[in-house]
């Protein structure tokens, strides 16, 4: 090939495209696919020690030789203040390495591990990854408070998002003057590479780059499809016997401190029957750290170095095969994100051993593998996980260790992966006993901070968010809902057979669901009408409330919607940022319900993968503040019986009629399309539940995904139609916002007083059965008993809707001067069917 390297040795694989670079890149990297949603290619790294086994001592040697020009450019004193920062999982190892080379700083690495009793000093999303959540969970705070250089470490440098949203979400707490990314590869493209400068420029400090080699990835647009196509077109074809391939290793970079001395692999059959398991004990040094989790500073390291070669003496008398014609090979297996122990143990071994020894770790990332000899990944073992992650039960990966003829594997593990799960008849353990002769399972203590073991006990580990196409029509990159999936139980009721078991037994409103309202053509055709007049209105509110977020509450908000309203707000907010701004927020939903709060467990989940500071929930419209108000309390009972501090009760909303919040988008009272439908602008996603018999302590609060609905859904139409607009609106929005930030936007909570003026006016004497507002009128007809509404008398076409459906319920519209609402919605104040009080249950009939 002249200048590149295909995805593989075959067309159907490469289509032309690939790396293109100078010979040094091209030793350095290959191309696979992966099963993932937002990125169809892998780069796959021949030094790092992470897909591809590779001698220990190049591997340390290339993070090494980047440490020392680190050095070089910073000087030993500016070093000494240093702090260097790796990536999980890929680049723990790497990154540790990179501080090897330095020498005079403390190390720190992300991790996807939550640790009971550690507090998370800061969390961010790597929008690409297969595991996007990364925890930074220093023993010691103060290592990331100093203001001495910070070294970022990843294994590539594609873009650079990840790498400048880390600087930028940590630059906003402890500013620095100096930040160094270092990296193997620097695969940006002309665009990216102009976009550090502008970035270093705005945050007001020096950005340094350090790379081995520099190139670019030829893709074709449509990579993504057709990546997924052979995806699934490989992987749901007949598997090779015992997936054992040969692994031809390519010519070994050299490495620039140390040279390995790996010969060509070795070709040999699978054992026919599973080969021993033999535990070797490892006398760890009390008090090092196993990894950098919780910071790694110089003076573990230098414990560490003495201690190694004593520890690689009590592995070796297990690694000696029987004298063979052929050179013994080794292969040393770390484990996921422990990297850099095992990786030294290699090298210690690889001194020691007359054997060819090689290093390589497991992995979350589903990659494809090909029998294919240009092709990066050409086996795979499958596995379950086996340390209790806090994500929950999955598939984890070992690359190239199938049929490339190691004679001994030494799987390291922490303890906290030592676990049955390991041993299981399917798992890691099991599956190498397959392909090599002999398996050495050795342990290092995971490292617990002294301050945790004296924390409480953590309440079991809550799944991931959930997401689309699984749950919800929204892509899986719009929304992770941190709810419960009910979709499969029972929960709707007509609404007067609802109603009435509300009031017989005092249940609660949350119980049940009322059955979804599914709207006549008629209905639908003012919907798109409306739609089409408001997309302008809604997009210049949406920029503006969007800005006000980014100017005042934080430079990298996490966006919480309060479900199912705020949802579609939320999804709307993180494309404005992501068009204007080039921000790839984090957006979840979760559920809050009138006298019961917000849900706790959703809010422990967000505590530990998020700062709390970062938080910013958001809604679709205020009516009266009722939820505002709801929101407050229940963050302050939060704070009392958890400790958790941090989150902010203010409500970041689209329309604020009611005076209720600061953070706004408008305060005009009028029709917001998605106040128009149920589930069907909202991903298909019901009203949330919360039932004692569903939702247990430990558990989120739960709704249901009604994909037989997806005929009618127009909530992906509905947000394409207003982000269609948002160039179009900038520069008003760029106006109002610098008018808004100038403002007294104090709430006065005049729509407060008005519902109770209205409420003794029309003598229904409680203030929750008046909903005020276009939204809330909305939801009255569709999902109450109304009683009748008052519309402003210069309503217009705002209404058309609400008198639609108001002529459809036989609800009369009474026309009223002077009303500071476009409308009210009036629940029939003794019928009581639909009727629900303050905390939630039936008001009692007069």
């Amino acid at each position: 090939m002249s200048g590149g390297q295909d995805l593989s040795g075959g067309q159907e694989l490469s289509g032309g495209h690939g790396l293109s670079g100078g010979q040094e890149l091209r030793q350095l990297l290959g191309l696979a696919l992966r099963r993932n949603p937002k990125r169809a290619h892998l780069l796959v790294s021949n030094v790092l020690g992470k897909h591809v086994p590779r001698s220990p001592a190049v591997v340390h040697g290339h993070g090494h030789e980047l440490g020392r020009r680190v050095l070089a450019l910073l000087g030993p004193e500016e070093a000494r203040r240093a702090v260097v920062l790796g990536y999980a999982e890929t680049a723990t190892g790497l990154g540790h390495c990179v501080a090897d080379g330095i020498g005079l700083a403390p190390y720190l690495h992300s991790t996807r591990r939550p640790v009971p009793g550690v507090a998370t000093a800061a969390g961010f999303e790597e929008s690409h990854s297969h595991a996007s959540s990364h925890l930074l969970l220093p023993e010691d705070p103060a290592l990331l408070a100093g203001d001495g250089p910070l070294v970022l470490v990843d294994d590539e440098f594609s873009t650079g998002n990840t790498v400048l949203n880390t600087i930028r979400a940590l630059h906003a707490r402890h500013p620095r003057g100096r930040y160094v990314i270092v990296a193997l590869i620097d695969m940006r493209s002309a665009e990216d590479r102009g976009r550090l400068d502008v970035f270093a420029r705005e945050i007001g400090a020096r950005v340094d780059l350090v790379a081995t080699a520099a190139g670019t990835v030829r893709l074709p647009d449509d990579v993504l499809a057709k990546g997924q196509a052979l995806v699934a077109r490989y992987e749901t074809a007949p598997p090779a016997p015992a997936e054992a391939v040969p692994t031809p290793t390519p010519t070994e970079p050299a490495a620039p401190a140390a040279t390995g001395r790996n010969a060509a692999t070795r070709p040999t059959p699978a054992p026919p029957t599973p080969a021993p398991v033999v535990r070797a004990a490892l006398h760890w040094p009390a008090g090092v750290p196993d990894g950098g989790r919780h910071g790694f500073t110089p003076e573990h390291q230098a414990r560490l170095e003495s201690a190694l070669p004593a520890m690689a003496a009590q592995l070796a008398p297990h690694l000696r095969p029987a004298p063979g014609p052929t050179r013994p090979r080794v292969l040393v297996l770390g484990f996921e994100e422990l990297m850099y122990a095992p990786l030294r143990l290699a090298t210690e071994l690889e001194n020691l051993l007359d054997a060819d020894v090689f290093f390589s770790t497991t992995t979350r990332s589903p990659v494809l593998a090909v029998d294919d000899p240009g092709y990066a990944i050409r086996s795979r073992l499958v596995f379950p996980a086996h340390d209790d992650p806090g994500d929950g039960p999955g598939a984890r990966y070992a690359y190239n260790v199938a049929g490339a003829g190691f004679d001994t594997v030494v799987a390291v593990v922490d303890s906290t992966a030592d676990t049955p799960a390991l041993h299981a008849p399917d798992g890691l353990l099991a599956q190498l006993a397959r392909h090599t002769s002999r398996v050495v399972l050795t342990v290092v203590p995971s490292y617990v901070p002294p301050a945790a073991t004296r924390a409480p006990e953590r309440p079991p580990m809550l799944p991931e968010p959930l997401r689309g196409p699984d749950f919800s029509s929204y892509a899986p990159e719009d929304v992770g809902w941190l709810l419960q999936d009910l979709s499969s139980v029972r929960l709707e009721a007509p609404t007067e057979e609802r109603e009435e078991a509300i009031q017989a037994g005092g249940a609660h409103y949350a119980e049940s669901l009322p059955v979804e309202y599914q709207p006549s053509p008629q209905y639908q055709e003012l919907f798109r009408s409306a739609l089409t007049d408001a997309a302008h209105r809604i997009a210049g509110a949406v920029g503006t409330v969007t800005d006000i977020v980014l100017a005042e509450r934080s430079p990298r908000p996490v966006l919480v919607s309060l479900a199912r309203a705020g949802t579609p707000v939320g999804v709307l907010m993180r494309r404005w940022a992501r068009h204007h701004h080039g921000l790839d927020l984090p957006h979840y939903s979760v559920s809050i319900v009138r006298g019961r709060g917000i849900d706790t467990n959703a809010l422990r989940w967000l505590a530990a993968h998020h700062d709390p500071a970062d938080i910013v929930f958001v809604d679709g419209w205020t009516g009266k503040g009722a939820i505002t108000r709801e929101l407050a309390q229940a963050l302050d009972d939060f704070q009392e019986s958890t400790g958790i501090r941090g989150f902010n009760p203010e409500i970041a909303v689209l329309a604020d009629p009611g005076s209720c919040v600061r953070t706004y988008g408008t305060r005009d009272d009028y029709l917001i399309p998605s106040a128009c439908l149920n589930s069907t602008v909202s991903g298909l996603i019901s009203r949330t539940v919360l039932r004692a018999d569903l939702v247990g302590p430990d558990d989120y609060h739960g709704a249901k995904y009604y994909h037989e609905l997806t005929g009618a859904d127009v909530s992906t139409d509905f947000i394409d139609r207003i982000a269609a607009r948002f160039d179009e609106v900038a520069e008003a929005v760029a106006g109002q916002v610098k008018e808004l930030l100038a403002a007294d936007r104090s709430p006065t909570w005049e729509g407060w007083a008005a519902v109770e003026r209205i409420s003794e006016e029309y003598g229904i004497h409680d203030v929750n059965l008046v909903k005020p507002g276009v939204g809330e009128t909305t939801r009255v007809l569709l999902r109450r008993v109304p009683w009748k509404v008052l519309a402003r008398v210069d309503a217009g076409s705002d209404l058309d809707h609400v008198r639609l459906l108001a002529e459809q319920r036989g609800v009369p519209v009474e026309e009223v001067p002077d009303l500071p609402y476009t409308c009210v919605g009036l629940i029939h104040p003794r019928f009581t069917r639909g009727a629900t009080g303050s905390d939630g249950r039936s008001v009692a009939t007069r």
